[in-house]
């Protein structure tokens, strides 16, 4: 009988049938054929590679194995993978042409054949494997008692070249713990550059030999040694991933000019000293473009940095740049007369051209901020655009017009994550609209985008809730069909895929729980977890308002820091008040109804554990004005009470006031349709 159950259970397997709809995979696939059948796993399952793939295929192919032997638990048989062909019987066969180099427009497509005895990963190179590795994975679907792949045939490749996050290490330093793991996530949703910041007014994060003033007078101690760079630098290539290092110049220089003020633009105004800054914000302190000092530490600078970094790209700055010491110093006026420069921004492209050769000598290319882009400017030099709209040239579209002039160019405005806009406004936002006019070499020099993590309001704690999940929605943008946008796929989807991040250290949903708890000093979390759910941090900077609020000590314990850009339950709300404005049945009025009585609760519950928690105090108001409006709300919709437009609206206003949390109530919209129609 025992031997019939299995026999059945193995047919009932073999036989089921996975709809597109089931699968959550992200980025989406170019193209995805699903058959009858599935392939069994088993402990005998094993991982077999051919071809002429770089090294770090088999630590791909490993870490691939213990993934998927830590998901289903069947203490695989296989341990590391360290040569070519060593297991020719193997289920998964992966054939890898040649070996893949870590620069863009490389190939790095896949095909993924899934058989119901057999898997087959066919690529150009080891990054295309790789990718192919991630997508098995996320094939993985399971009965009552088994897992299983169902059979598939995949054909992938990437829409843009240039999938990258960027990761601001200067404002809040981030350890290498914090950057390896997310490495590890960006690998597993295909992004291949990551674009480390460096320096900045907060300080300077990267050891140079040549210059340890750098590290002793503008680091606080929080710095990367070089042997921990070269180590990033290589578990990214393991990855597939491109690191870019950013040090920002001319502007965005106090750091730099604590350790070196002799090459600072105020010097000749007096004594001007400068301090590593404390706020964020921009701030005057600019490099002097005219001083000969200035390039020769410069140079210094970039011929050690250069060495660290195995990519053909170097990223230096050159945004916000505001010009009052060029301005105020007599010096560098005249040298703009005398060398017919007739502005600032003539004077800072001088400036730029001067870098080209210092990095040309290291085979790099030069890449900037939006403001290099000037007349003058070399066309060798990227630009990446991160400001005003991406909606066309007339409107001042940065990244059309680089492209129409001659650039390459890479989008991040859309894409400002540290921003915390939901999660549509960065999956819409596409890097070539379909209603710009683009020629095909135009076309063709837009490389991709880049998801933006500047770390003013981000400490280790709470920076992969900033990340993640929604970068994995960027990164679908800029991997998938230009037609892949459907909403209600992609939510449901990162479901799945944002709790399988846990799985490669990514913390955004463990470390919410660790911020709870100190707000709530080791009491019972529910009723902030619940109110978490209904808020979202204050957008576009209003958070930290002329960036003064929060220094670069100041405390990201708090409940905003706890709270996300997409909170779950004013989605779901969001969804029962337009089923209900749609149809007013009693189970419509019910679900609506239902979400105002736990909100009452929930805001008792929490002026309860205030008596032993102050950290809870800054909340009360807006729950309270939550509840204040559920319960009137309560009594109008359940025609216990007529309605006092007067009161409604004072109500609703109140849940729309600034709270003292640096939050905002994410229901506001719906609630605000309630009131306006009854």
């Amino acid at each position: 009988m025992k031997y019939f159950l299995i026999v059945l259970l193995a047919h009932f397997i073999s036989n089921a049938q996975i709809k597109e709809g089931q699968l959550d995979l992200m980025p989406w696939p170019q193209k995805i054929n699903l058959g009858a059948g599935t392939f069994a796993l088993s402990k005998n399952f094993k991982v077999n590679i051919t071809g002429n793939p770089n090294p770090r295929i088999f630590i791909g192919a490993t870490n691939f194995l213990r993934r998927l032997d830590g998901r289903t638990g069947l203490f695989l048989e296989q341990a590391f993978l360290t040569k070519i062909n060593e297991k020719p019987e193997a289920e998964l066969q992966i054939n890898c042409v040649r070996n893949g180099k870590i620069e863009i427009n490389e190939d790095e497509s896949y095909q993924l054949v899934v058989t119901s005895n057999k898997i087959t990963i066919n690529a150009t190179t080891d990054l295309g494997a790789l990718h192919g590795l991630e997508t098995l994975l996320q094939l993985l679907q399971n009965s009552s008692t088994s897992y299983y792949f169902p059979v598939s045939t995949v054909s992938d490749f990437p829409r843009f070249t240039w999938r990258g996050l960027m990761i601001d290490a200067a404002r809040h330093f981030q350890p290498v713990a914090v950057i390896k793991r997310n490495l590890d996530a960006m690998a597993s949703m295909k992004m291949n550059v990551f674009h480390w910041h460096l320096a900045d007014d907060q300080g300077w994060r990267i050891e140079l030999k040549n210059h340890p003033k750098l590290t002793e007078l503008a680091s606080d101690g929080y710095f990367y040694s070089q042997e921990e760079i070269k180590n990033i630098v290589k578990y990214a290539d393991d990855r597939g991933i491109l690191v870019i290092p950013e040090i920002d110049v001319p502007g965005h220089a106090s750091a730099l000019l604590t350790a070196y003020p002799e090459i600072g633009s105020a010097i000749a105004n007096g004594k001007v000293t400068y301090e590593v800054q404390r706020n964020s914000g921009i701030f005057n302190a600019t490099l002097d473009p005219t001083n000969p000092k200035t390039y020769e530490i410069l140079s210094s600078i970039f011929d050690e940095v250069s060495l660290l970094f195995s990519g053909s790209y170097f990223h230096i700055g050159g945004d916000e740049n505001n010009g009052k010491e060029w301005n105020a110093n007599p010096t560098i006026q005249k040298f703009k007369q005398d060398n017919n420069l007739m502005n600032n921004h003539d004077l800072q492209t001088y400036f730029n051209m001067k870098l080209i050769p210092m990095l040309k000598k290291h085979n790099k290319k030069l890449m900037g901020w939006e403001e290099i882009m000037t007349e003058n400017m070399s066309k060798d030099a990227i630009i990446h655009a991160w400001r005003g709209t991406n909606e066309g040239q007339e409107a001042g579209g940065a990244l059309v017009k680089a492209a129409k002039s001659g650039y390459n160019t890479v989008l991040s405005n859309g894409y400002y994550i540290d921003l915390l806009l939901g999660l549509e406004t960065h999956y819409l936002n596409d890097p070539i609209p379909k209603k710009i006019i683009l020629s095909p070499e135009e076309k063709a020099r837009v490389l991709g985008g880049e998801a933006a993590m500047w770390s003013e309001l981000v400490t280790p704690l709470n920076i992969d809730s900033r990340i993640w999940p929604r970068t994995a929605a960027i990164a679908e943008r800029l991997w998938s069909s230009q037609e892949v946008t459907d909403m209600k796929s992609l939510r449901k989807r990162l479901k799945t895929i944002s709790f399988r991040l846990e799985e490669l250290g990514i913390t955004h949903l463990r470390n919410k729980e660790v911020i709870l708890r100190n707000i709530s000093n080791n009491q019972d979390t529910q009723s902030l977890n619940n109110f978490s759910n209904l808020c979202e941090p204050l957008k576009n900077y209003k958070r930290n308002g002329g960036g003064k609020k929060y220094r670069m000590h100041s405390p990201l314990t708090l409940f905003a820091d706890a709270c996300n850009a997409d909170a779950a339950q004013a989605l779901d709300f969001s969804e029962a008040v337009s089923t209900y404005l749609d149809n007013k049945t009693v189970d419509n009025k019910r679900a609506v109804t239902n979400f105002f009585k736990k909100w009452v609760v929930m805001n008792n519950d929490l002026i309860a554990l205030s008596a032993n928690a102050p950290l809870i105090q800054p909340l009360l108001p807006l729950s309270q004005s939550l509840s204040d409006l559920s319960e009137q709300l309560l009594l109008v919709m359940n025609k216990k009470q007529t309605v006092n437009s007067t009161l409604m609206e004072d109500l609703l206003e109140k849940c729309n006031t600034r709270s003292p949390a640096d939050v905002e109530l994410a229901v506001y919209t719906s609630l605000k349709k309630l009131v306006e129609i009854n």
